[in-house]
């Protein structure tokens, strides 16, 4: 039995409690609103360093932002 790991994300929640548009969490994080889309919906793991600046952006810590979800294979 094979087990993997995805990385799941909080961005959309904390970004909207703090009232930041997708652009606005870009900007902070230093990359393009694209790449934070891409994140939010899961087509796209970021770096360890980008997900550090983002969690850094939300003023939240990494395994606030960030969590990982435990699939199992067949």
């Amino acid at each position: 039995m094979n087990t993997s790991v995805e990385l799941k994300n909080n961005i959309r929640k904390y970004r909207q409690e703090k009232g930041l548009s997708q652009t606005e969490l870009a900007k902070l994080a230093g990359t393009t609103q694209n790449t934070i889309s891409s994140i939010e919906i899961g087509a796209y793991s970021p770096s360890a360093f980008l997900s550090g600046l983002i969690a850094a952006a939300l003023d939240k810590s990494w395994e606030e932002v960030f969590y990982y979800v435990k699939k199992e294979g067949k």
